[in-house]
């Protein structure tokens, strides 16, 4: 439709303001007739080249006007200087509605089969219809599978397209006609995932896409990190390439293009970006008023991408060259996105009147053309010729990262039933009527008398479409999707003692904080000839923080340009350097990208058949809670590699307050299946979880990874107690036992974790010397660990009743002590309230813990205010005892008056 009036009276008066101004007009005629001579003779790159000369020495005059990252809303391939595709584009055009047919039936058949057991399955079928031409180009020509030659391309597929994946894979015999009845339909074995899942399919999809934003920032930092591993000489990884697809309302994700300039910045050529502009959300247009592809052109470009738009089909290039004075073009550009929303969603009349009847030249471009043929103007996307040329250009474009604007059409040959109509997304079922239409437009041999079951489609093995599909996976390595499970090569972890200096006691006199405690314990490992070279330290702007600068000059920051400034501390010993080869991955500013760069590590050994293993360290404040979603997504990819949750806890990080104080990171650590947490309190339990877990994920290659809290509070440390360390990692260890006091005196065992471990046993004290108690101390290194253990165990015991019971870890431990049990941590109560269930019966269970929002102030205020000091602690025992009838009530009343402790403030959690 046309502009509305007020904008073309705008755009009139732009231009004869700009007459006005034109003071020689022959002159301005004359750089025109250059500029246009210099395009017909030499070619647009050099008229290109001349321009960009002229607007630098404009620049150096002082004459610094804005510039435009825009280009015409045209293709940026000229029609001549197209690559043309090598392949049979006939054949290419049945398998694709081959598995264009055999994707929907697959969505429909899942939410038709038992409407009695549940409702809908659900499924998409719009999303796919509108880039198999796409996927076609890259199956067959593109994207290599993992060779003796190639080390295998990356591809983010973009999540609501699966059905399409599995249709091609049917086709080549990957995927059964059972599997793909089981669409949707997980929990027996034999189904298919909704969307890319390598945690339920895990030979087949490299990466999960589907919660939107997370595919295109996790794929450059992939792209980075192929670059990182061939810089440092680990894996030849120069001729692959990550692809990435992404719908164009998928770009307001902010994690979308919030990492594109890094990618620019180290000139990422291997990476590239198709974003399919159907033009629609899930709701309804992208940018209704507005053009999405000449926004991403801008933002893409100004940010120094290659850019390449394929806006328009083959059978429009007829018209587009007969515009000689861009009527059609304006046309173009001025038509908004609703608007061809529009065009797609209705028929060739409408596109007539509404589209082409914006200007008498362009309406009588088409007069002698019919409305079927006016509405069989394809976009660009749905050209397999010209999906091909980009491709090609894409795949061979040097220096740069390259993004692909590609215009289609969403539930494009659905006609009636969702053809650009804002309902597509949610099309999932049809009628009979509907897919006897889908059938004829795609011309799929099936019968009449067939289509009421919607079968698959699947040709004979000796026909030309079959032979053409598998002889193009030959080619290019193999079939795709592809993943692998394991790494091929082997590494043996050093014996614990190797980090002694860890597990050891601190000298006398001498305090470390489990922050330098890991430090000493990677820095060790570092020195390991085979292990070293794999260690990717992965930093966000703290290494200073948390002790870490020594590695600055140690290992090396990776910089694809090295160092090319003198650094301000060059004549110090820990001087900030960077290096081509560097081996520490320093994000900036940036817990989203540390996360990224973390996850590329942390699966290297299923996209590059190369164990790495990463160290991320950051405020454990800024970890789960700010990018949780990537964190759950590590998981389904099934990463190895460990998280390390610095300055962690409510009342540690003291001067810092409420935006940085961490109170329930294993709250949110504990929601993800495979993610093993600690919150140790010594350096000897940093050393064994982090070996026991590089034995898990290294030596053994489970498929987990490990999540520390480590704290900045010095004081000295008591040395690892021989044959502690399985307790150690199973969650709970005596620490300190009970002193012997009369054969009557009350008991109680106490517990705790990270910094308030060590108030449990000042808590110890305080029970002996002011109220004849006797007290174990208990260090409990991970009540999620106790949780999963105890939480097992009655499963084992509801589901195996005659059977011997199971006893969980946390009731055998306290088993043989006796009393009540108090726990106390710098974490929210729901942390240790979790092992509730398995403290032995009959014996009563306090929890102390720090509900409420952080604040500053200094440690020892801190935890007073929370109540989980050795104070409170105290108080607590006692309130325990009595309920048992050990010691009398008057004694709680009495410790509250006697430790000053305000029994009226108001609760912390509200405060």
């Amino acid at each position: 439709m046309a502009a509305n009036p007020e904008q073309a009276r705008v755009d009139t008066l732009g231009k004869a303001a700009n007459n006005a101004l034109d003071k020689d007009a022959q002159e301005t005629r004359e750089w025109l007739e250059a500029l246009t001579a210099v395009i017909e003779s030499e070619g647009p790159e050099r008229a290109h080249f001349l321009l960009e000369q002229l607007l630098e020495h404009a620049r150096q005059g002082s004459i610094d006007m804005p510039f435009s990252a825009n280009t015409g809303y045209v293709n940026t391939i000229e029609v001549d200087q197209e690559e043309r595709s090598p392949g049979n584009l006939e054949i290419e055009r049945r398998l694709r509605a081959y598995m264009r047919w055999n994707a929907m039936a697959m969505v429909v058949k899942a939410n038709r089969l038992h409407p009695a057991d549940g409702g809908d399955l659900g499924g998409h079928i719009g999303s796919f219809a509108s880039l198999a031409s796409m996927f076609g180009a890259g199956f067959n020509h593109f994207w290599h599978a993992e060779s003796e030659t190639h080390g295998g391309d990356c591809l983010y597929i973009q999540g609501h397209v699966s059905p399409g994946v599995y249709a091609r894979a049917y086709l080549e015999g990957r995927l059964t006609e059972e599997q793909l009845l089981n669409f949707r339909q997980e929990v027996d074995g034999k189904g298919l995932s909704s969307y890319p899942h390598p945690k339920l399919m895990p030979e087949f999809w490299q990466f999960p896409t589907v919660s939107m934003g997370l595919g295109p920032l996790m794929a450059i930092y992939q792209a980075r990190f192929l670059k990182y591993l061939h810089a440092r000489g680990i894996a030849n990884t120069e001729n692959r390439k990550v692809w990435v697809f992404c719908g164009d309302g998928e770009m307001d994700e902010v994690e979308s293009m919030g990492a594109i300039g890094l990618a620019a910045r180290e000139k990422l050529d291997n990476l590239v970006f198709v974003i399919n502009c159907n033009l629609q959300r899930l709701d309804g247009p992208v940018r209704g008023n507005g053009k999405i592809i000449q926004e991403l052109e801008g933002e893409f470009r100004g940010a120094g991408w290659n850019v390449i738009k394929l806006i328009w089909g083959s059978n429009w290039d007829p018209l587009l060259a007969r515009d000689k004075d861009g009527a059609l073009r304006k046309v173009m550009m001025d038509t908004v996105d609703g608007d061809y929303q529009a065009m797609k969603a209705n028929d060739g009349a409408y596109v007539r009147k509404h589209f082409f009847g914006q200007n008498p030249k362009t309406l009588e471009m088409v007069a002698k053309m019919s409305d079927e043929d006016i509405f069989e103007l394809r976009r660009g996307g749905h050209d397999s010729q010209k999906v091909y040329a980009a491709f090609h250009k894409a795949v061979n474009h040097v220096g740069q990262p390259t993004v692909l604007l590609i215009k289609t059409v969403k539930g494009f040959g659905m006609g009636k039933i969702g053809e650009g109509k804002n309902n597509v997304h949610q099309t999932k079922k049809l009628s009979d009527e509907d897919i006897k239409a889908f059938r004829d437009r795609f011309n799929i041999p099936i019968p009449d008398s067939q289509l009421a079951d919607i079968p698959f489609y699947k040709p004979a093995d000796d026909t030309p479409e079959m032979q053409y599909l598998h002889e193009r996976r030959k080619a290019l390595g193999g079939y795709l999707p592809h993943r692998r499970v394991k790494a091929d090569e082997s590494f043996t972890v050093p014996a614990l003692e190797t980090f002694k200096s860890v597990i050891e006691p601190t000298a006398e006199g001498r305090e470390i904080s489990t922050t330098q405690a890991y430090v000493r314990f990677l820095t060790q490992l570092l020195r390991d000839q085979a292990l070293g070279p794999r260690v990717v330290p992965i930093l966000v702007d703290e290494a200073r923080t948390f002790g870490m600068e020594g590695l600055f000059r140690q290992i090396g920051i990776y910089n694809p340009d090295g160092q090319q400034y003198t650094p301000v501390d060059k004549d110090q010993v820990m001087y900030y350097k960077e290096d081509k080869k560097g081996q520490i991955l320093q994000e900036g500013i940036n817990e989203a990208g540390g996360m990224s760069s973390w996850i590329a590590a942390a699966t290297s050994y299923s996209t590059n058949n190369r164990i790495m293993i990463p160290f991320y360290v950051y405020y454990s404040m800024f970890g789960f809670q700010r990018v949780g979603d990537l964190a759950w997504a590590a998981g389904d990819m099934q990463a190895r590699g460990f998280l390390l949750g610095g300055t962690s806890g409510r009342t540690t990080l003291n001067g810092e307050g409420l935006q940085h104080e961490d109170g329930h990171s294993h709250i949110l650590a504990g929601t993800i299946p495979n993610c093993i947490s600690y919150d140790p309190t010594f350096a000897h339990e940093v050393g064994v979880i982090l070996h026991h877990g590089l034995k898990r994920m290294v030596e053994r290659q489970d498929n987990v990874y490990f999540y520390l809290t480590l704290l900045n509070e010095n004081y000295a440390m008591p040395g690892l107690q021989p044959g502690t360390e399985e307790q150690i990692i199973k969650g709970m260890y005596l620490c300190k036992q009970a002193p012997a006091l009369a054969a009557k005196a009350p008991t109680v065992q106490l517990l705790g974790s990270g910094t308030i471990l060590r108030e449990s046993i000042a808590a110890q004290e305080l029970l002996e010397k002011d109220w004849g108690i006797a007290a174990g101390v208990w260090s409990c290194p991970s009540f999620n660990e106790l949780t999963r253990d105890g939480q097992d165990a009655e499963r084992w015991n509801l589901l195996h009743p005659v059977d011997a019971p199971r006893v969980p870890f946390v009731t055998q431990q306290l088993s043989a002590s006796a009393g009540p049990v108090v726990a106390s941590t710098d974490y929210m109560k729901a942390y240790a309230e979790q092992i509730r269930p398995f403290i032995p019966k009959g014996r009563t269970y306090k929890v102390l813990g720090t509900d409420g929002f952080g604040r500053s102030d200094f440690r020892s205020k801190l935890r007073e205010h929370f109540e989980i000091n050795r104070h409170y602690i105290v108080v607590a025992a006692l309130k325990a005892l009595s309920e048992d009838g050990t010691v009398p009530v008057a004694k709680v009343a009495e410790a509250i008056k006697k430790y000053g402790i305000n029994a009226d403030k108001i609760n912390p959690l509200y405060a």
